[in-house]
């Protein structure tokens, strides 16, 4: 069987779109996603992109994707990567693929010497919770998510309506 990891393509904005609507169905998120073709073919291929996707195939159909965008701790004094999205469709699950794409963004950190590989995952999935442990992610419960978004980020930023 053929697995391949690679860069998006520009070409693939409506693929890496399809892939997030999945994606936020299994999470039971889809009325949350806004993102529109443009938006991500923008954010991935536009003059300074600061997002990256990688797509998995299995015999050379699309089957799965990462998201990711670099951060940077202050205490290793280095840049990462936040894995926004992974998310493998279940035709093809089971296979490695959702393996694959983490070793692939581990090799970028490794490679590039950056200091982490960090995402979240949602407290309801134990599946996806398991398998992130037997690769050796430790969960960071002593830490809480934050987000600030739109009233409130407007109201925030002072410029509420």
């Amino acid at each position: 069987m053929s697995l391949t990891i690679r860069r998006a393509r520009p070409s693939e904005a409506s693929l890496v779109l399809a892939f997030i609507r999945e994606l936020a169905e299994y999470e039971k998120l889809s009325h949350e996603v806004e993102a529109t073709e443009a938006m991500i073919a923008q954010a991935l291929f536009g003059d300074d992109p600061r997002l990256y996707c990688a797509i998995a195939e299995w015999e050379g159909e699309p089957a799965g994707f990462a998201v990711w965008f670099l951060n940077f701790s202050t205490f290793s004094g280095r840049h990462g990567i936040y894995l926004e999205d992974l998310y493998v469709r279940p035709s093809h699950r089971g296979r490695g693929l959702g393996k694959a794409l983490l070793v692939y963004l581990a090799r970028e950190c490794v490679e590039n010497g950056w200091s982490r590989l960090q995402w979240a995952v949602l407290d309801w999935n134990a599946p996806s919770i398991a398998f992130y442990k037997s690769l050796g992610a430790v969960m960071m419960d002593d830490w809480t998510l934050c987000r600030v978004a739109g009233p409130a980020l407007a109201k925030l930023a002072g410029k509420a309506s």
